[in-house]
């Protein structure tokens, strides 16, 4: 590791902890029905959705309505997509002639972005038309991480309402939020990708012929207002096959700085709403510090492990330090023009939330390096998180918190006010179940039938890391992936479409019970026997429980591929 190299991290880390907390404000006046700057010129807009759909934007709904409404919301979003992916051929803004997709693949991108997931068992470029990627694709990034972002609202509101029996209208959240926060967004930054050199237009793709004579076709298309909304809302899609590694979707570092920061920018601002809206600020810094302290670990993890270069090559006289000539560590798979230490950084931040964008192949990672990744997609990606799903997942972990600590002082569980009882406990361990329930038992599954094992390119443990890694980044909705998988057969794209289903719905449905629960408690008034929540102790507690429970449910099979992977290069074996 470089001090070059650290710098560049901090950086990044005080943008985000500088976002934090006018984001998260920005939030808890939007999501409390309060004036904003905006209002003046998107209040008559709001007004015209909520006519056209027929919404009352006064009347809000119970926790069983709230979940009704985004089942629906997400059936009509699925069908939908599903239909234009196998309809391409007959649609416009298709200058390079896609036909339609085959039904199982289909089957699976439109899970994939409908679920926030954005795996991607295709090639964007070979495969879609633009008219796909923009009212196909792009919209569907919009409507997945404003579903994300309004089920984390609703849990906040159960824990900052008393006696109530409502949790929000999900129509207007839905609204609301992608108005006032998801396209303005947007519209800057894509402005800003063009200046910096990323194509946005409806042209066919350019025949060249390169300075050795070879013809090459080069691809462009509607990159920039796809790109923008993928990191934002923590989506992760590509319109090129080689995602943010693609030159023309990522140029330069500048640009690879403001995707980071766009991943994380709404999931750390989170905490900060949650904080405001509960009425202790405290909560939401606490939150932020346990987010933040496994984020560092992660990053460091992978930053020393790829630093470190290859043992195998070192073992063949092969000079891997870094100097003022090169860069040094393990540079296969990454793009120069990023380097090692922003590669570690990315890959931490794309599955400490639930994007899956990439700047470098995973799959070339050093063993260790690759292991970050898998860890922190099997702990549900509550490490500041996709847009709404990491808050929500980590307040599921802060009630188990909660739980043991009232178990050690002998007291009824309380967090915010609210009394942690049963039905709460019971909702978030069904919800945190769910996660190894799908990767697990797939992965078990595609370690055994000849169709699952077809799709490893490697052999050994990096082949089982491989398959692990795909389940894990499905059912987490991250979309991430080893890229020497071969995902796009009947067996993957289906089992692949159940554990995506899975690993988003059968999370959000607990979590909103536990929302309509806990809004139709009173607050109850701390006490001398009250676990206070808001200090290191709760965050070092909450840290705890984090990773016993990641570890106990899910080591064995993390540790197993990477490890012996590690050992066999140490051992200078290539295998």
């Amino acid at each position: 590791m470089t001090a070059n190299g650290i710098l560049q991290i901090a950086i990044y880390c005080a943008i985000i902890m500088a976002l934090a907390v006018p984001v998260g404000l920005y939030m808890a006046r939007l999501f409390s029905g309060e004036r904003n700057f905006l209002t003046p010129i998107l209040g008559p807009v709001e007004a015209i959705c909520y006519r056209i759909a027929g919404v009352d934007p006064k009347k809000e709904q119970h926790w069983l309505t709230y979940a009704f409404a985004m089942l629906l919301f997400n059936l009509v979003c699925f069908l939908s997509l599903y239909a234009l992916l196998r309809l391409q051929g007959y649609l416009p803004f298709n200058p390079q002639g896609m036909g339609a997709m085959a039904p199982d693949l289909a089957l699976n991108t439109a899970m994939s972005f409908t679920t926030n997931t954005n795996w991607q068992n295709y090639g964007g470029e070979t495969t879609l038309g633009y008219f796909v990627q923009m009212a196909g694709l792009t919209v569907h990034n919009f409507a997945s991480a404003a579903t994300g972002i309004v089920i984390a609202i609703a849990l906040i509101r159960g824990f900052a309402r008393r006696s109530a029996q409502t949790i929000g209208n999900f129509w207007v959240d839905l609204t609301r939020c992608t108005l006032y926060l998801l396209l303005p967004i947007s519209i800057v930054v894509a402005l800003f990708m063009v200046w910096q050199g990323m194509p946005q237009n409806l042209s066919a793709y350019t025949d060249a012929t390169t300075l050795e004579g070879a013809h090459q076709s080069i691809a462009q298309g509607p990159v920039a207002s796809q790109l923008v909304i993928k990191m934002l809302g923590t989506n992760g899609g590509g319109f090129f096959n080689a995602n943010s590694a693609h030159p023309y979707e990522n140029p330069n570092a500048i640009t690879n700085l403001v995707q980071m920061v766009l991943i994380l920018s709404l999931g750390a601002g989170l905490t900060m709403t949650f904080g405001r809206m509960v009425g202790n600020m405290k909560q939401g810094w606490a939150l932020f510090g346990a987010m933040g302290l496994l984020m560092l670990a992660g990053v460091f993890v992978a930053y020393w492990a790829e630093a470190g270069g290859n043992p195998a090559f070192a073992h063949l006289g092969v000079d891997q330090v870094a100097s003022s000539l090169q860069a040094g560590g393990n540079m296969e798979g990454k793009e120069v023009r990023f380097g090692i230490a922003n590669s570690a950084l990315f890959a931490t931040v794309t599955t400490d939330a639930s994007c899956g964008a990439i700047n470098s192949w995973h799959d070339s990672m050093m063993p260790l390096g690759g292991l970050v990744p898998i860890v922190n997609m099997q702990l549900g990606e509550i490490i500041f998180g996709g847009v709404g799903s990491g808050l929500y997942g980590m307040l599921l972990f802060a009630i188990l918190a909660v739980f043991i600590a009232g178990l050690m002082v002998g007291r009824t569980p309380e967090y915010v006010g609210k009394k942690i009882e049963s039905r709460e406990v019971k909702m978030a361990m069904l919800a945190i179940l769910v996660l190894p329930l799908s990767i697990l038992g797939f992965t078990a599954l595609a370690s055994v039938v000849p169709a699952g094992l077809a799709g490893p390119l490697n052999a050994g443990p990096h082949g089982f890391s491989e398959i692990l890694y795909a389940f894990s980044s499905m059912t987490a909705n991250n979309g991430s992936a080893f890229g020497g998988l071969t995902g796009n057969t009947m067996f993957y794209n289906l089992t692949g479409t159940v554990a995506m289903l899975v690993g988003r719905f059968a999370m959000i449905v607990p979590v909103l019970a536990i929302a309509g629960s806990l809004a139709g408690k009173k607050l109850v008034p701390a006490s001398i026997g009250t676990f206070p929540t808001d200090n290191g102790l709760f965050v070092a507690l909450l840290i705890g429980v984090i990773l016993i429970t990641g570890g106990l449910t899910f080591l064995p099979a993390d540790a197993l591929g990477p490890v012996v992977e590690h050992l066999q290069m140490q051992a200078g074996s290539l295998y």
